[in-house]
């Protein structure tokens, strides 16, 4: 069974810092400083990182790493004012960078923020990274340790012998050994979970220690404390099953929406997140 994980974002890119923002900017002889303090009051959720780096062509300024497990419609601003922050704390120009994990169906991702009020404009470029687009061959060959528990969501990683080499990878090495709970999380998206169970060699029940399962637990909460708990879960179960199962997971809703208990609703959705396999799904409704 794998040891309690500091698996912060902070955790995972301070693997390989030197390496992380030489990906994330793709500026030669770009080197990472110092990763600053968490006590940014307007920064400070875990998803957020922030480096001082140097570099020959541009000196001294902050990387800002923004990590969503989903992009949301509201990261254009938010990245325009974590950008603007950012540069008003340390008195460094800022490299914005947002990194989405899990693929968002038919929306375009925008590289940048625009407003006009009257005249006055607001500009704010960052640079989008989506994961399923990155080659599952970076994270083995830059090296990028950071990259390897989302192996499973990279592009061609979505199979049981390239996830086998990133978790003996990642259980060779005392550093990185805590972070195979984030890559058994990623790889039921991809494979059924009596697969990842027999690969991991641990109960599967593990995973609730995983900080992108409880993301997504708090995001149907979330949702629930602003449309009512009950719809709030349903939406986030709809959200879920379309990233996991496509439009085969979406016929699954009308039985969904026919259930009015709320922890049974809970259980759905903790279902959905632990396996890929959508016949244990349709079991378990």
């Amino acid at each position: 069974m794998p040891k309690p994980a500091d698996t912060s974002t902070k955790k995972l890119i301070s693997l390989a810092p030197d390496n992380w923002v030489l990906w994330v900017t793709d500026i030669p002889n770009i080197k990472a400083s110092e990763i600053l303090s968490g006590e940014f009051q307007w920064i400070s959720r875990e998803s957020d990182v922030l480096i001082r780096v140097t570099s020959s062509e541009y000196g001294e300024f902050i990387v800002l790493n923004e990590l969503q497990l989903r992009y949301s419609s509201k990261m254009p601003r938010r990245m325009r004012s974590y950008a603007a922050l950012a540069e008003e704390k340390y008195e460094l120009p800022t490299y914005p960078v947002l990194i989405n994990i899990l693929p968002t169906s038919d929306i375009e991702i925008p590289t940048n923020f625009t407003s006009n009020l009257a005249g006055l404009r607001a500009i704010q470029d960052y640079r989008v990274i989506n994961l399923w687009e990155v080659d599952v061959k970076v994270a083995f060959q830059q090296p990028l340790p950071s990259l390897l528990p989302f192996v499973p969501i990279l592009k061609g990683g979505d199979n049981e012998s390239t996830i086998k080499e990133a978790l003996q990878i990642l259980r060779r090495n005392e550093d990185l050994n805590q972070l195979e709970t984030v890559l058994a999380f990623f790889a039921t998206f991809v494979l059924e979970s009596a697969v990842v169970q027999d690969i991991m060699r641990w109960d599967m029940g593990i995973l609730r220690e995983s900080p992108w399962y409880q993301e997504i637990l708090r995001e149907g909460e979330a949702r629930g404390e602003a449309r009512g708990e009950a719809r709030g879960i349903i939406t986030s179960i709809e959200i879920n099953l379309e990233a996991k199962f496509g439009n085969r997971g979406l016929e699954l809703m009308p039985r969904i929406k026919q259930i009015n208990d709320l922890e049974q609703l809970k259980d759905v959705l903790r279902t959905i997140i632990t396996t890929s396999a959508i016949d244990d799904l349709q079991q378990f409704l």
